[in-house]
């Protein structure tokens, strides 16, 4: 059996296939194809020697969704509403999360006010019928849409969640109307209260559909052409896959489907070498993203917001939560109107690219002072299939930064170095310490084509002692995909006293819920099933995920779930109210499809490492260049140990030690590393 992942990033496009039967790894990376996405991923298979025809399972990240919203680049929308909701969407809510900032502004919606159109039909929360729908307000609002020339539909109707009749009826006639366009239900993507958040979900996944849609359909008849004819699986945000006819429906859900793979593979790595608590980071060459993952299991967070909570667009769907910063192998380093020098966020990506990449860029990146600085060997980058011009990354630093602030260039470098290593050290805060979490408790794990360059310093910023540098840590993403399930999501509102429940009632919206999971399950005889309550106490307006199991619902054991309760609000809070009344509000469900397990193969034992050369590299505040040792990864065996300074080489990226590290093989081939001074 070979499965295959493909990771598509916003500077390189990532495989990684693994043969089961040989136990045998192939790997390739080719420079993403912004123009043509699906070029990149078929040069990727031909570079990696695999014959596409003997490929059992492809599966597929990509970041098409999410820049195709924040690009403002999806199809023109038009939204069918509730009379006399007609502008929920545009007013949103009404805080200010920066009520000092004189520039702040709200999101600024996919759809404008004369492409909303209202429909007379009304529920009540309780799900009677208040108003019944009007058909002949249904046929206006098409046929304005259709003169609007509109190429997707996004139908929202008011408690919809409870009774999503209405909304099928309505649904019925845009089809009829408007055959050609993309409709999305806000019942089919999210049957939860809170109106702004349920229509702003369901308004992006029509507004990206066309676009996601048109892509899935154009790569499975592209892999088609090469002769594949395996089964097609999509990363989706939440760390699970899904099939490509779900991700043409559901396209929200992959807006984060290329990081979480590499979450996904921290938490098993951590887990094979003793590590329950690791930190994710990963810097590749247009952003640095981490992630906290607890007892082996990824933070996930209920929703988030696509360009930031101040002016962001909300999608309220399971997602593993991911802190992301602008600090990649590309961002462009430049100095503000005061004279001060800033690294990122503008990035570089793939076209042109940094300096050193002889593709016509010519602003400095971090890539390029790694060149200047010796942390990369210009002749042995992707092993060796790409020289570098470390002459060009000379000159851009110094033309653009070193003389502008009146210092030498590898100043300039190690200062754009330490603005980027600042601002990733940020990120693995917001995730940690943030979160009431220490970080010194949690082992870090590198990966991106540019993570192990960095991830000592990092460490060292925030006094982690140890580190992890996994296997293929330049496509960890990739590897990721190849470790995942198969997982959905589903949620539905549920609101009523936890004194009269109705456990029955809950049961049987949970067998619904159930019903439909396996309608979407490939692998549904192997799915494992996960149930939660949204508990809070009366009067509050957020809730907590209580785990549970379908037996306790079906014997409704109101006390047994009230002291879960209880008892999650004391961890989370430091305190509990056991004698205030609590209500439910939701009932969640996962169903989890389990894949077959990959066996992955073990290194010989060879304890002695051997440098092929050294290089010299100015390390943290040297004045001269150190000269550092250099391994070569493919040929360390287990057990093998590394003292630092020292580099260890491999395709697509290099591990650097300071001094006081050591690195130890892990009998799986990861590099472990005690970092020095870290306490």
């Amino acid at each position: 059996m070979i499965v295959v992942a493909i990771d598509i990033g916003g500077t390189f496009t990532d495989l990684v296939g693994f043969d089961d039967e040989a136990g045998r790894f192939a790997e390739a990376k080719s420079l993403t194809t912004p123009h043509e996405l699906t070029q990149g991923i078929l040069d990727c298979i031909r570079k990696s020697g695999l014959k596409a025809a003997a490929i059992d399972e492809l599966i597929h990240g990509s970041t098409i969704a999410i820049n195709t919203l924040i690009e403002r680049k999806g199809a023109k929308t038009g939204l069918i509403v509730t009379s006399g909701t007609r502008d929920v969407y545009i007013v949103g809510r009404g805080n200010r999360p920066e009520a000092y900032n004189l520039f702040f502004h709200r999101h600024r919606p996919l759809v404008p006010r004369h492409l909303t159109r209202e429909i007379e039909e009304r529920l009540l929360s309780s799900g009677e019928i208040f108003r019944p729908l009007n058909k002949a307000s249904v046929t206006e609002a098409c046929r304005a849409l259709v003169a609007e020339g509109v190429e997707a539909i996004a139908v929202c109707l008011l408690h919809s969640y409870v009774d999503p009749t209405h909304e099928r009826n309505v649904g019925q006639m845009v089809r009829e109307a408007l055959p050609h366009a993309y409709l999305s239900l806000s019942h089919d993507i999210l049957r939860e209260y809170r109106e702004f958040e349920r229509l702003s979900t369901t308004v992006v996944n029509a507004y990206i559909g066309p676009k996601v849609g048109g892509y899935v359909s154009n790569l499975k008849s592209r892999l088609g052409e090469t002769g594949f004819a395996g089964e097609l699986s999509i990363m989706r945000s939440n760390g699970g896959v899904m099939t490509p006819e779900v991700a043409t429906a559901r396209p929200v859900a992959m807006m984060e489907s290329g990081p979480v793979g590499g979450i996904i593979a921290s938490a098993r790595v951590g887990e094979k070498l003793g590590f329950a608590n690791v930190i994710s980071f990963d810097m590749g060459g247009t952003t640095a993203k981490t992630s906290l993952v607890r007892d082996g299991e990824p933070t996930l967070a209920p929703g988030y917001y696509v360009g930031g909570y101040a002016s962001g667009h909300p999608v309220m769907l399971p997602m593993i939560d991911v802190v992301e910063v602008g600090a990649g192998g590309g961002s462009i380093a430049w100095i503000d109107d005061v004279g001060a020098l800033k690294v990122g966020p503008q990035s570089a990506g793939a076209d042109p690219g940094p300096i050193c990449y002889r593709g016509g860029g010519t602003e400095p990146t971090i890539t390029d002072a790694n060149v200047v600085l010796g942390g990369l060997d210009p002749h042995n980058f992707l092993g060796g299939e790409l020289v570098l011009d470390a002459q060009g990354a000379r000159t851009g630093i110094e033309q653009k930064i070193a003389k502008p602030l009146g210092m030498d260039t590898i100043t300039a470098a190690r200062a754009i170095l330490q603005i980027a290593i600042s601002k990733m050290a940020l990120a693995v805060r917001e995730v940690s310490v943030e979160k009431g979490y220490d970080p010194r408790d949690f082992a870090l794990v590198a990966s991106g084509g540019a993570g192990p360059l960095h991830i000592c310093a990092i460490a060292r910023e925030l006094h982690i002692p140890k580190v992890i540098v996994p296997l293929f840590p330049s496509h960890f993403s990739a590897l990721g995909m190849l470790l995942a399930d198969e997982r959905h999501d589903f949620i539905r509102t549920f609101y009523c006293d936890l004194a009269n429940l109705d456990f029955k009632a809950v049961l049987a919206v949970h067998d619904e819920m159930a019903s439909e999971a396996k309608k979407s399950l490939r692998h549904a005889n192997q799915a494992e099933w996960q149930v939660a309550l949204d508990l809070r106490y009366v009067g509050q307006e957020f809730t907590l995920s209580v785990p549970i199991t379908r037996e306790a619902i079906k014997r409704g054991n109101r006390q047994k779930i009230r002291a879960a309760f209880d008892a999650l609000y004391e961890h989370r809070y430091a305190h509990q109210s056991p004698d205030e009344p609590v209500e439910m509000v939701n009932i969640r469900l996962t169903a989890i499809g389990k894949r077959p397990t990959l066996r992955f193969p073990r290194l010989a034992k060879r304890v002695t490492a051997k440098a092929a050369r050294h290089r010299g590299v100015y390390l943290s505040d040297s004045r001269k260049p150190v000269s550092c040792p250099v391994y070569q990864r493919g040929a360390l065996g287990a057990g093998a140990r590394i003292k630092g300074p020292a580099l260890i080489e491999e395709h697509g990226t290099t591990t650097v030690l300071f001094a006081q590290d050591r690195c130890t093989v892990a009998p799986s081939g990861e590099l472990t590393i005690d970092v020095g001074d870290a306490r």
